[in-house]
């Protein structure tokens, strides 16, 4: 299960058992299911005590503020995740090739792939379902069908989606084995040199900040590769970068930019100190800094149709919002 290692708790056929030890002597019970279940967090656990998730010697348990005793035996009980199905919506897709087998949309800037947390609806396989009818569902699964690879919600550009198992699991394995060729344009903060090179580093989950990635070290995370071109520099701020992914790894543009000291304009997890000083130098500084997402575009995608075996390639040029952040920059 996820729980770690905690030798005060073991998994069972109900649940999950924990045993107060010396130091959980007089804590509420919350903070004491926190301490030996570090992959949940407390509010999670406040939350599953007052839905009766929590018992002792069979007696349910709904006070989170209960005071705990050394050597009391809790079973902690985890409702499985419910897989509801996503609705299918008329949501216009912008679709670059579409076959029996496949489809590759350009996704914009502001759509979120699959459903989730805040985004119940309104996201690419809504659009999906509601494009390719119910048969989508079933591929690849309830939640995230059709969907091989994903775009940050902020970040725009070529999506390629099986339509079948088959096209799912070719697909799947062709990006798996990094033989599908993936180009990036990105707007970073000052001028990466050299102008071309590879950035190597693991990324996983930061340590000081979970809701981020981060480079990491000592044999930790994934290896990840990304291979950066400066195309274009304007002046010593800022430079348009077109981006290589040798490997796929969670914001690994944005991690691998940032570590490097190249963040994205915009960017608002991984640059959110960079642009300070452009910012005060006028109107035009002002707009570059608050440029409202992070400044990348999907612009290449290549990749053999796993039915057919033809290469199929795809290009899209920059949005309008990135055009306009072009303009300003020319300005500067």
């Amino acid at each position: 299960m996820l729980f770690g290692n905690d030798p005060q708790s073991a998994a069972t056929e109900l649940g999950v058992a924990i045993r107060a030890d010396q130091t959980d002597e007089g804590q509420r019970l919350d903070r004491v299911l926190a301490l030996h279940l570090p992959a949940l967090s407390r509010t999670r656990l406040k939350r599953l005590i007052e839905g009766g998730c929590v018992s002792e010697t069979g007696i349910v348990l709904r006070d989170p503020s209960l005071r705990v005793r050394r050597d009391q035996n809790f079973v902690v009980v985890l409702p499985e995740a419910e897989n509801a199905a996503p609705a299918a919506q008329s949501i216009t897709l912008d679709i670059r090739f579409e076959d029996a087998h496949l489809i590759v949309i350009d996704k914009p800037a502001g759509m979120v792939v699959h459903p989730g947390p805040g985004n119940p609806d309104g996201t690419l396989v809504n659009a999906l379902l509601g494009h390719c009818g119910p048969g989508l569902s079933g591929i690849g699964g309830v939640r995230r069908p059709g969907i091989v690879h994903r775009l940050d919600k902020d970040t725009s550009g070529l999506m390629v989606v099986a339509k079948t198992d088959a096209a799912h699991h070719g697909l799947s394995h062709d990006f798996a084995a990094r033989q599908v060729e993936r180009a990036y344009t990105a707007f970073v903060w000052g001028v990466p040199a050299p102008p071309a090179g590879e950035i190597a580093g693991n990324i996983g989950r930061s340590t000081v900040n979970r809701k981020k990635m981060a480079v990491l070290r000592d044999g930790r995370g994934k290896p990840a590769v990304t291979r950066y071109r400066v195309e274009r520099a304007f002046q010593t701020y800022a430079a348009i970068v077109r981006c290589r992914l040798a490997t796929g790894r969670t914001h690994q543009i944005r991690v691998h930019l940032a570590h490097f000291g190249h963040p994205l304009i915009g960017d608002p997890v991984y640059g959110t100190r960079a642009g300070r000083a452009i910012a005060r130098g006028g109107p035009i500084g002002a707009g570059i800094a608050a440029f409202p997402r992070q400044a990348l575009h999907a612009g290449l995608l290549g990749f053999t149709h796993p039915i057919e075996k033809q290469r199929l390639e795809f290009e899209s040029a920059i949005p309008a919002d990135l055009r306009e952040l072009m303009k300003s920059l020319e300005r500067l």
